[in-house]
């Protein structure tokens, strides 16, 4: 009884673990199109401050575009749940940089990626997103609320 106590634990105890390595695992997840169709072309040079600031459209294609690429690490409506750097604080002057500091910061993370000791924390998007569709998910980030 004993032996067959202690299989069940052990069965129990890799179920569990397998499926705790399903829900937390990222695998291989494919970056998706961003059609920037309806907004301004900004050309080959990378722009250093953000041109969609406040614009109605950037923020819609944004929205979409932040939520089928970023979502899954930094959390629907930005609201990270403390693995990834927390993005609304961008937003605010007071935590990280000025507006034209958090521009910098953002393009140059989600353009090249982020690597920590050989792993990947994020991967680079340039080549992957253009300009445009980087711009128009920082004018969203740009509307959400600062965390208290």
């Amino acid at each position: 009884m004993k032996k067959l106590k202690t299989a069940l634990c052990a069965t129990t105890l890799a179920a569990m673990s397998i499926f705790t390595y399903q829900v937390y695992a990222h695998g291989n997840v494919t970056p998706q199109a961003v059609d920037v169709t309806s907004l301004p072309q900004l050309g080959e040079q990378w722009l250093e401050t953000n041109p969609f600031s406040g614009n109605a459209e950037a923020i819609k294609v944004g929205d979409s575009a932040y939520n089928q690429n970023c979502a899954r690490c930094h959390g629907l409506e930005v609201i990270s749940g403390g693995i990834t750097p927390d993005l609304r604080k961008l937003n605010d002057p007071n935590e990280f940089f000025s507006p034209e500091e958090a521009d910098e910061w953002f393009m140059s993370r989600i353009r090249h990626g982020a690597v920590v000791d050989g792993r990947v924390y994020m991967p680079p998007f340039e080549g992957i997103l253009s300009q445009e569709a980087m711009w128009a998910i920082k004018a969203y980030i740009e509307t959400r609320d600062v965390p208290e």
